[in-house]
């Protein structure tokens, strides 16, 4: 089984948030890897594995940083493959990696997910999987079935709350 996603954060301290992401990945049965790269600290590694992910077959890469995190951009300006950035709340509330990741230059886009938003990059990574495999669109459309489903119920739910001046 060879990879299609690679998860990459910039320290293993990361991983706390970034099994969400692998979660999701296995429950869609997408085949991942999970490697730990810094920007700063191993920046010639950076560019080995950024360089060389098409040629593996990645078909997208999810790189999570918090403070500085240059990773997720560092990563798309040496690569063809489309790169999802997840800000991790390290320092400053998220902010430092949040303005980070999500303000690129012209040319070097990284979509970037909420803070901590681990599970929403491992979704957005399937659903571009997915444009070009069926079987995987199709449990992403049973997922999204599942979300209304969830919303549905839960106001079933509130219609037997009861206050006097509640109408409905």
């Amino acid at each position: 089984m060879e990879p299609l996603v690679s998860i990459i954060m910039g320290s293993v301290s990361d991983m706390a948030v970034m099994e969400k992401t692998a979660q999701v990945l296995n429950d869609f049965r997408i085949p991942f890897e999970i490697n730990a790269l810094s920007a700063h600290r191993t920046p010639a590694e950076v560019e080995e594995f950024a360089k060389g992910a098409a040629g593996r077959g990645i078909k997208v890469i999810i790189a999570a940083a918090g403070m500085a995190a240059h990773l997720p951009g560092v990563i798309a300006g040496m690569t063809p493959i489309p790169v999802i950035g997840v800000p991790i709340n390290a320092s400053l509330e998220g902010l430092d990696s949040i303005f980070s990741i999500l303000q690129m230059p012209p040319g070097v886009p990284v979509a970037t997910v909420g803070l901590n938003a681990a599970q929403n990059a491992g979704i957005l990574a399937a659903q571009i999987i997915g444009t070009g495999d069926k079987d995987i669109m199709a449990e992403i459309v049973k997922f999204k079935e599942s979300l209304k489903k969830k919303i549905v119920d839960a106001n079933e739910e509130m219609k037997k709350i009861k206050f006097p001046y509640k109408t409905n």
